[in-house]
């Protein structure tokens, strides 16, 4: 989570350059589609259409963009707020004709489920697919029912947010796949992981004063090596360095 990682809270403290940014680097190194969070869009509809070109820009295959009033909240708190079904709409239509790749998804996130109810949300999920949504993201549904319903009432693959001590039950992806969600996504998990561990490290050192007892759990150099191909970049690096001109 990039708000987490720069030291904010989730409240649409982000900025499209930002996002931008950590979104190219992403999908620099990976050959799978990169989807990335646009909150609502970085502003008003004409915004809304710059946010989308420069994600393009930066490589990535996709973007969903919510319809919350502006600062947002994390979605799976209390006390969210959206915007008119006039304002969402322009949003999205604002996105969808601001693309220039048509493969670039539009995917429109709504979280009027736990403002205003089920129902509320089926039908705000029906006008965005009709402004240009190719897919829609209903936050915050409580049951698998409730992902069942939102799956019927739209033709277009619909994705479900399975983030830990929210609002939604954790379901398995066979229990989601079972009714009929296309796509899931785990957008906090490894942060949390990860920063569950960095604290247990920390107060390994304190109590230790040494982090031996904790190297089974650490990432060999090795394996970091590996990942980020190292040998590739010392190679590139050693043919320029040994280059001459022939004369």
């Amino acid at each position: 989570m990039l708000s987490a990682d720069l030291g904010l809270p989730d409240i649409g403290l982000t900025t499209l350059s930002e996002v931008a940014g950590r979104g190219q680097q992403i999908a620099r190194m990976t050959e799978l589609p990169a989807i990335i969070d646009a909150d609502t869009g970085f502003g008003e509809p004409m915004n809304v259409a710059r946010t989308i070109q420069t994600l393009e820009d930066a490589g990535l295959a996709g973007t969903h963009i919510e319809d919350q009033v502006n600062p947002k909240r994390c979605g799976h708190l209390d006390g969210k707020q959206v915007v008119d079904e006039d304002t969402a709409i322009k949003r999205i239509r604002a996105a969808a004709d601001a693309r220039r790749d048509p493969n670039f998804l539009i995917m429109a996130r709504t979280d009027i489920r736990a403002v205003e109810g089920l129902e509320a949300a089926k039908d705000r999920a029906k006008a965005l697919v009709d402004a240009g949504a190719d897919a829609i993201f209903p936050e915050a549904m409580r049951t698998l029912a409730e992902f069942a319903a939102m799956r019927a009432a739209v033709e277009v693959p619909i994705l479900a947010n399975m983030t830990e001590f929210g609002k939604s039950d954790l379901f398995s992806v066979d229990q989601l796949r079972d009714v009929g969600v296309n796509i899931v996504i785990w957008p906090v998990s490894l942060l949390r992981t990860a920063m569950g561990a960095a604290g247990r490290a920390l107060d390994t050192l304190n109590e230790e004063g040494q982090l031996t007892s904790r190297l089974g759990e650490m990432q060999h150099r090795a394996d970091l090596y590996d990942l980020l191909d190292y040998e590739a970049y010392n190679h590139f690096d050693t043919g320029v360095f040994n280059f001459q001109v022939a004369r």
